[in-house]
């Protein structure tokens, strides 16, 4: 077991991530010590406005030598100008965010840590159009060339090698090289940290595996970049339909499907587990972790959220 510490980046500051991360650590002690990396001021205000009580231990980012203490929050201060709790989610917060995620990745260069958690953020006010997601953001700001979106769970897990692209583009990004590299990272992903290796599904691109187009992505490229991870030894089939492969004694059969955009794994996968299920940035030279949902505006505030996918975040990263 690797026991170095879990360096959380809650992300968009007016989330619900807080909530959830002072709900989870009320619930469960964790093996490895945490560092949230985040503003002391706001996070003093969200928790009295959500009634928790916790003891704050700052740290300084720039020692040599961590004193994690125990019951406490162990945090890195960033400051971050705000007079109230929650706000409405603005540009404002895109400096502070992105402060927060360049001090992790500094302590994860110098070996402090290889685990990583973050909170949802605003790809609108955030990412600008630059990055697709926070897969993507944090490939490029880590040097990875091929990065993979895992939505893990125990029983099943799927990947989409398209992630957050509207869909008209999908098929102008579907290429051999992608499936055949991601797949590649999710099979060497699970022989890693969970010593077997999985049993892949892939799905196709068209309805029923079938192109009414005059070129067929399903028999041109998929297909064939099956072949080529069969002929390396990957437990992988397809191309098969998305409309049955979720049923029950179709997905049984396998640890993960991969699919060929977002909704198409994402959309019944979160139907089977709903909270129950990380998402996992494969390629990445640490390991990245999320909860799997968005900041929740509506809920701000109303102490009603459930915290099981920052639970299992959290459980995964203390096992490994």
């Amino acid at each position: 077991m690797n026991y170095k510490p879990i360096i959380i980046v809650p992300g968009e500051p007016n989330s619900i991530f807080l909530e959830i991360f002072f709900k989870t650590i009320k619930t469960k002690k964790f093996k490895n010590p945490i560092i949230l990396i985040c503003s002391e001021k706001l996070l003093i205000m969200q928790m009295k406005k959500l009634k928790f009580n916790f003891k704050v231990n700052l740290i300084n980012k720039n020692d040599t030598f961590f004193n994690f203490k125990k019951n406490h929050i162990n945090l890195i201060n960033i400051n971050y100008t705000t007079n109230k709790a929650f706000e409405k989610i603005t540009s404002k917060s895109s400096k502070y965010i992105e402060k927060c995620f360049m001090i992790a990745l500094d302590l994860i260069k110098i070996g402090l840590s290889n685990k990583l958690i973050n909170g949802p953020i605003s790809k609108k006010y955030f990412l600008k159009k630059k990055y697709l997601g926070i897969t993507e953001y944090l490939a490029k700001k880590s040097n990875s060339k091929y990065s993979v979106m895992l939505i893990y769970n125990k029983s099943l897990s799927v990947s989409p090698m398209t992630t957050h692209l509207p869909i008209k583009l999908v098929s102008k990004k579907i290429n051999k090289i992608e499936i055949i590299k991601k797949i590649q990272l999710i099979y060497k992903f699970y022989k890693k940290i969970f010593k077997f290796s999985p049993s892949i599904a892939v799905t196709g691109l068209n309805p029923h595996c079938e192109s009414i187009d005059n070129f067929d992505e399903d028999l041109k490229i998929i297909k064939p970049s099956i072949k080529v991870l069969k002929n390396m030894g990957i437990k992988v089939q397809g191309p098969f339909s998305a409309d049955t492969i979720f049923l029950k004694n179709n997905r049984k059969k396998f640890n993960v499907i991969v699919g060929m955009y977002h909704d198409q794994v994402l959309t019944p996968v979160k139907t089977l587990h709903e909270y129950d299920a990380i998402n996992i940035t494969l390629g990445l030279p640490f390991i990245r972790v999320s909860p799997d949902h968005g900041p929740n505006e509506k809920m701000l505030g109303k102490n009603q959220s459930n915290p099981l996918s920052l639970f299992k975040s959290l459980e995964f990263l203390d096992k490994i």
